[in-house]
């Protein structure tokens, strides 16, 4: 009877657990596995078959290339360009944004008004939700030629000497207050008693920073890290493409995968290569995570996600 009345209650624990999953496996069911069907079309020379020109219909009746849509991307004299500026942006915005994020966290962590530290999380994630195209306009209210604030007889939009520091400021505004919650939180989730610990051996508040905080944030820090890495050989389209206004000039340090892919769907209407370049991405962005984890998983067991 014993046995009956646990085995009856583990399974309303699964039951119930199940349940609370089953929402968030049905949008991944939908969002994410369902379309991965489409892949194929990667290696397709993907075309319309009317009269019946469903997804399926064109699918079966398209034409198979094997690799020839992933060569476009490599093929052009740009493709080095697009795929430094990518890679570089990425890396730099990766390692500003952590660094920023945890410093951000921890002087809201000390602030001892509460109602300042809720104000100023705020402010720090409102940026988050603006789009791009939003963000844009703000950007060429300073930089328009004519009436910008910062305009200075200087075409910004026709020189790009100094983009990659206003493309990276603007990454730094808009997604720096995010990642700085997520690190608030873990910080406030440390036991009080260590830093009283640490005062009372005489501790200044940055060795409490350095021996206290960061200690009990770092598998935070590498999680995330591990994470970022799985979007390196991704770009920001809104950025790249909305804040730049697409501007010929500026293609040298503003071009990277994702507009270089866009503009070649404009021009060739070639959705084989675009679904190419993105299953090329999300490939390269799989093998980061698993050697950035496997680098973690080597020096830190405890600090890997697998």
């Amino acid at each position: 009877m014993t046995n009956m009345r646990k085995f009856i209650n583990r399974n309303k624990t699964t039951f119930a657990i199940t349940t609370l999953m089953l929402p968030g496996a049905l949008w991944l069911l939908l969002i994410r596995y369902i379309p991965m069907a489409g892949i194929v079309i990667a290696f397709q020379d993907y075309r319309p078959h009317p009269p019946n020109p469903t997804l399926l219909n064109n699918i079966i009746n398209s034409r198979w290339v094997g690799f020839d849509n992933f060569r476009f991307m490599f093929a052009s004299a740009d493709a080095w360009r697009m795929i430094r500026n990518t890679l570089a942006y990425n890396a730099v915005f990766i390692v500003l944004t952590m660094v920023f994020a945890v410093a951000f966290a921890i002087m809201l962590n000390e602030l001892t008004k509460k109602f300042m530290a809720k104000l100023y999380q705020t402010l720090m994630f409102f940026p988050f939700v603006i789009s791009w195209v939003v963000v844009s306009y703000f950007v060429f209210a300073f930089l328009a030629p004519t009436y910008g604030l910062l305009a200075e007889n200087t075409n910004w939009y026709m020189d790009s000497t100094l983009w990659p520091l206003i493309l990276t400021s603007a990454n730094l505004w808009k997604t720096v207050g995010y990642s700085c919650i997520m690190y608030l939180v873990a910080i406030t989730s440390i036991d009080t008693t260590q830093y009283e610990a640490a005062s009372i051996d005489g501790a200044t508040k940055w060795q409490q920073v350095w021996n206290v905080t960061i200690p009990h944030i770092k598998p935070m820090i590498v999680i995330l890290l591990i994470l970022s890495a799985g979007r390196i050989f991704n770009a920001d389209f809104g950025l790249f493409y909305n804040v730049t206004l697409d501007s010929g000039p500026l293609y040298p340090v503003t071009d990277v995968v994702d507009t270089y892919v866009f503009r070649a769907l404009q021009r060739l209407n070639n959705i084989g290569m675009s679904t190419a370049a993105g299953l090329f991405q999300n490939v390269v962005g799989f093998i980061c995570i698993m050697l950035v984890n496997g680098i973690v998983r080597k020096l830190e067991p405890d600090h890997a996600l697998f």
